[in-house]
């Protein structure tokens, strides 16, 4: 469960807050100035309809279990995303990530802290996915660090961005299909028994489309003792894939 936000976490947010007002932002999803991310997108974001797959956290007709998480289990606790990945939350995660919009992943997390503390996740820690090395030089920043470390903050919960690295370059997993994506990154990461041996991990990332990553990451985890593993992304993709109804 979480914990009171830390002193950190309001000083973090004061550091924002003075930046806006030296360098007045724009909204993420809109380009409206004068916020990072305005009240009229949020109003227009939408958020996953339930009921959800207890284990992949994917839309389904009934509550319970999905069929394809009956027949293959994902090696995490549980999945669940905030919002779907389209309108102004697509534009905004796509600035944050392409546009070097970094003032959004404090924006977002803030938001996306309300929405984890309802959840009640016995956590310990909190990981970001790891972008490779060569990824991370051309970037100059791993965009999921940028949520997951404020996020951790109002949280109380402890931030430990080194529990997980890649050990390989992988593909781009855009344009793969689910079999693609999880052969893509299968054996890509490597988790420090040091920090999360007999530890409750609760692993982020930006975007969830298939679950390969996270699946791949949280099984790496889970190899190197940690007790368990949840995974929380900002979104999930559906329409593009066609899960919307599903």
């Amino acid at each position: 469960m979480s914990k009171s936000p830390s002193q950190a976490y309001h000083l973090y947010r004061w550091f924002w807050n003075g930046l806006d007002l030296l360098y007045p932002p724009v909204c993420g999803g809109c380009g409206r100035a004068g916020l990072r991310w305005c009240e009229d997108c949020c109003h227009k974001a939408v958020t996953l309809p339930e009921p959800l797959c207890e284990l992949c956290g994917l839309p389904r007709r009934t509550s319970g279990v999905c069929t394809a998480c009956r027949s293959a289990p994902p090696p995490y606790r549980a999945l669940r995303s905030w919002l779907v990945f389209e309108g102004p939350f697509r534009k905004a995660l796509h600035r944050l990530k392409y546009r070097r919009d970094v003032g959004l992943g404090d924006a977002l997390a803030a938001l996306l802290a309300e929405y984890a503390s309802g959840l009640n996740w016995p956590v310990d820690l909190i990981t970001p996915v790891p972008l490779s090395k060569k990824r991370l030089q051309e970037r100059g920043y791993n965009q999921v660090a940028l949520i997951a470390r404020p996020l951790s903050l109002a949280l109380g919960w402890r931030y430990t961005p080194r529990a997980l690295a890649r050990l390989r370059e992988t593909a781009s997993q855009v344009g793969l299909s689910a079999e693609e994506r999880r052969k893509n990154v299968s054996g890509a990461f490597k988790a420090d028994a040091s920090r999360v041996g007999g530890r409750t991990i609760l692993l982020v990332d930006d975007i969830a489309t298939t679950g390969a990553t996270l699946a791949a990451c949280a099984q790496a985890l889970l190899v190197a003792g940690a007790s368990d593993v949840y995974a929380l992304t900002a979104a999930r993709a559906l329409p593009r894939h066609g899960l919307k109804d599903v």
